[in-house]
């Protein structure tokens, strides 16, 4: 998982972090005081699982705090470019004036996403990660209460863009969703078996693609099926609509 793709987690606790508003939205950025450093094979591994020991435990505080709130917290986890935030984008207009939501995004640099996410009825935050490819548990504790207000019903996270590690990172999420594209292979569910096991749902997006694409979607519902038998599966396409109704009345029905 996370611990082999190169990105430093040991660090994490040993951050400066800040919280400010920049052109009209809230933004995290961190202040590193470690220098990299190497380790052995077996020290590797040790601080790795005290890292997932740790994110765990601060996760489930998370999911607590959130639970006494009476907030509903989804992960999005997808590639980058699959159309996170082009979802997300659709997703707050279509539960504007329903359901009081709030987003954190999560980006190794800039705050682009959250840009396009403003004036949607919907608190956003930007957390930049910087070397990192994933949010972390503690991240997310730290920006919670400024980004979830008393009458906030339901917090997206809009992950790094990777499908190894955010899944092994819990966040204190109640659901995890796998968005998939029609623009990546058919096979993504089976070489990256991980988040698609480990997601309540999973999302087929850029449908109206499909008649452009060699891509065959029967193929798709297979393998996600073989890799999470029950799984909800949603296919829509953000930019025409089509399939988007699903999708709002899921998280209709995890608010209730």
């Amino acid at each position: 998982m996370c611990e082999k793709c190169g990105c430093d987690n040991s660090g994490h606790h040993n951050h400066e972090y800040h919280v400010h508003k920049r052109d009209g939205h809230l933004h995290m950025h961190t202040h590193s005081h470690e220098k990299a450093h190497e380790h052995s094979e077996s020290r590797e591994i040790t601080v790795e699982e005290k890292v997932l020991a740790a994110n765990d435990r601060l996760a489930d505080e998370n999911r607590r705090w959130l639970l006494d709130r009476g907030v509903v917290a989804v992960n999005i986890i997808s590639s980058p470019g699959s159309g996170k935030t082009m979802l997300l984008e659709k997703t707050l207009d279509m539960l504007k004036d329903r359901i009081k939501c709030a987003v954190i995004t999560g980006d190794q640099q800039t705050d682009n996403d959250a840009v396009r996410l403003q004036g949607r009825g919907a608190q956003v935050l930007q957390i930049e990660t910087y070397s990192s490819c994933h949010l972390t548990a503690e991240q997310i504790s730290r920006v919670l209460p400024s980004v979830v207000d008393d009458d906030t019903k339901l917090l997206f996270i809009e992950n790094v863009g990777n499908l190894v590690c955010p899944a092994a990172f819990d966040l204190g999420e109640n659901f995890k969703v796998a968005l998939l594209s029609t623009t990546e292979g058919e096979d993504k569910p089976v070489k990256y078996p991980v988040l698609f096991a480990r997601s309540q749902a999973v999302i087929i997006s850029k449908i109206d693609l499909i008649p452009h694409l060699d891509w065959d979607i029967a193929k798709c519902r297979k393998y996600i099926q073989q890799v999470h038998p029950g799984a909800f599966t949603f296919e829509l396409s953000a930019k025409t609509g089509e399939g988007m109704a699903l999708w709002i009345d899921y998280l209709k029905k995890i608010t209730c």
